[in-house]
């Protein structure tokens, strides 16, 4: 009886100090990073997780910040499953890219509609820059006891009818791509850091 008085009291203690480093100046708890998509159609907000997804959500914040996605488009749209973007810009010209990132798709989040995901080539760990969008629940993206899957790094806040304005558009061939290009560009003017 002793042992478990003794271990619950040093639970509520590293709760209440867990609790404690998750609050910032001022009492206020600490915020997740947030992210403001501004494109040519209208505007959405992520809420990045950088406890579950700390890699991709770093590499995600670095490419903000140097400004790789002004000027990228969304140059992968599938309706009722994803809207890419964050690789080429309105001539299809690919945009350079720094190291990949390891893939975190173990963390327990799930490609959920309204969810974003970074994306990747064949390889597991060859995430960059490129993120999407999950207009649907996407279980399939999901890692299994075989398989990796596509690291959920954030989810939309805000702005979620902008985004699946985007997933309805009309598609078809452009640049390398011989399908799921929206035929109207979709461009995004800027993305913003608006907390960390």
């Amino acid at each position: 009886m002793r042992i478990l008085k003794t271990l619950a009291c040093v639970l509520l203690i590293s709760g209440v100090a867990g609790a404690q480093e998750l609050e910032v100046d001022g009492g206020e708890p600490a915020t997740s990073p947030r992210v403001q998509i501004v494109t040519n159609v209208g505007s959405f907000v992520i809420e990045l997780d950088s406890e579950r997804a700390p890699f991709t959500v770093d590499n995600f914040l670095n490419y903000v910040r140097q400004g790789h996605y002004t000027g990228t488009i969304f140059h992968r749209v599938i309706h009722g499953f994803v809207a890419q973007a964050g690789g080429f810009t309105a001539d299809f010209s690919t945009k350079p890219v720094g190291q990949s990132v390891v893939n975190e798709s173990g963390n327990g989040l799930s490609n959920m509609r309204g969810t974003v995901g970074l994306a990747r080539q064949t390889a597991p760990h060859s995430g960059t820059a490129q993120f999407y969008v999950n207009l649907a629940d996407n279980m399939d993206l999901n890692p299994r006891p075989t398989r990796w899957g596509y690291t959920v790094f954030g989810r939309v806040i805000e702005g979620m009818d902008i985004v699946d304005e985007i997933g309805q558009k009309p598609t078809g061939a452009g640049g390398e791509f011989d399908r799921d290009v929206p035929l109207e560009t979709i461009i995004i003017e800027r993305a913003e850091l608006l907390s960390e």
